[in-house]
């Protein structure tokens, strides 16, 4: 039986109550937001693990990392360490995007490895096995897809996106448009290549029933993948990407309805002024469950920055109601993240989410940055470097200033601002 099952017949699960104690609020309201489909616990039944998290309306903004190898770059090692630092950076969750090597044994290595939710596309895996095997993707075969999926839910993996929401009549609309980036999704342009090359229907919405029940036997947590999302802030709020968050809204409707647990997959590529209207008709449509979201990026023009950009989109999305960030890195349209790429990425967009846990009330958030705050007075550097989100910049600008002033600060040197205030106000 699923947590969501589970919490429509009164249950409370063990996993609901790690996340009652995580996020200090009752169990009775964890409860409640899976039975409604407002929250989510990523747990497949054939993983234990150190870490759970819950996922939406009500709780901390969580943070998602990326890691996998590709045709170009399959080292098993390298993803090893990725992951590695993306859990010391602070990330609640990973996505393993293998498209490169022996992708099982990839994804079983993350799973063992990983001590946070794991999830995957499986679409990628079969669309590159149908390559190996046909020759091309088109030639996959629906089954194809469906084992892929059933095989990796099997191993364990808590979440995955999946590319339902795509039907011959968005793309209908998406050819009418003169869109400027048309799919730049992959597991899309997947899709989107064996629909027009054999003219049928999507068949991951043809097999959408068959696809709830691994769903539902393995209590994955089914995220609809942005298979039109726009691929550039110009194309935002088109009307493809608006037929798309339609169809994915029946979706959500018949997973909630099978007790299948379910969140949103959105866009990338969303400017400031469009956020908040994102939001909004994401819930709407999609009966308030939880929004992942991929960036937001603000602007289309920061390649090497683009971590800046989706942080800066991010934390807006986020104080709007996005439940779920993932991370951009560095790498971002340059070319795949290294170790350090992926310790940026998780660092920026846990700020972004700490920004937006503090805009929306969260006093865990609010604590924290109030005794931050009042460390900073009393200059208690071991009490700064417990709080940062970063403490490795604190702990290597204390090393350069030892024997010097007794904070890190150079700009005031002994005459500090704050200390110097606080004589007068009691505060020190």
């Amino acid at each position: 039986m699923t947590q969501m099952l589970k919490a429509r017949a009164g249950k409370i699960t063990e996993e609901m109550e790690k996340v009652a104690i995580q996020e200090n609020v009752d169990v009775k309201f964890i409860r409640q937001g899976v039975a409604e489909g407002t929250i989510v616990i990523p747990k497949n039944k054939n993983r234990s693990r150190s870490r759970i998290c819950g996922i939406g309306k009500g709780l901390d903004i969580k943070v998602n990392a990326l890691i996998g190898t590709s045709s170009d770059r399959s080292q098993a090692e390298m993803e090893a360490r990725k992951l590695k630092a993306a859990e010391e950076a602070g990330c609640n969750s990973f996505m393993d995007l293998s498209t490169g090597g022996d992708i099982d044994a990839m994804r079983r290595q993350t799973l063992s490895l990983a001590r946070v939710a794991v999830g995957s596309v499986p679409l990628y895996q079969a669309g590159v096995e149908a390559i190996h095997k046909y020759g091309s993707v088109v030639e996959m075969r629906p089954d194809d897809i469906l084992d892929t999926i059933e095989k990796q839910a099997a191993d364990g993996l808590d979440f995955m996106a999946i590319h339902s929401a795509l039907s011959l009549d968005v793309l209908k609309t998406l050819q009418k448009t003169g869109r400027v980036t048309e799919v730049v999704s992959r597991g899309g342009s997947f899709l989107t290549g064996w629909m027009f090359h054999n003219q049928k229907e999507n068949p991951l919405l043809e097999h959408f029933d068959r696809l709830l029940a691994i769903m539902k036997e393995y209590d994955v947590v089914f995220s609809v993948g942005d298979a039109v999302r726009p691929g550039c802030t110009a194309d935002s709020l088109d009307q493809v990407q608006l037929k798309g968050l339609m169809l994915a809204g029946d979706l959500v409707k018949r997973a909630l309805e099978a007790g299948v647990q379910v969140m949103v997959e959105g866009p990338g590529h969303v400017p400031l002024n469009h956020i908040e209207s994102t939001i909004l008709l994401q819930k709407r449509l999609c009966y308030n469950v939880p929004y992942y979201v991929l960036g937001f990026l603000a602007a289309d023009i920061a390649p090497g920055y683009d971590h800046i950009t989706g942080a800066i989109g991010g934390a807006y999305a986020a104080m709007c109601g996005a439940d779920f960030l993932c991370y951009l890195t560095p790498a971002e349209h340059l070319g795949l993240p290294n170790e350090e790429d992926v310790r940026t990425g998780v660092k920026a967009i846990k700020i972004a989410a700490q920004a937006a846990d503090i805009a929306r009330g969260r006093k865990g958030a609010w604590d924290r940055n109030l005794q931050m705050a009042k460390a900073r007075v009393a200059l208690d550097m071991d009490k700064q470097i417990e709080l940062a989100l970063n403490s490795s910049s604190l702990l290597e600008a204390r090393a350069k200033n030892k024997g010097n002033a007794p904070c890190v600060c150079a700009v005031c040197g002994p005459d500090c601002a704050a200390a110097a205030a606080a004589r007068y106000f009691g505060i020190g």
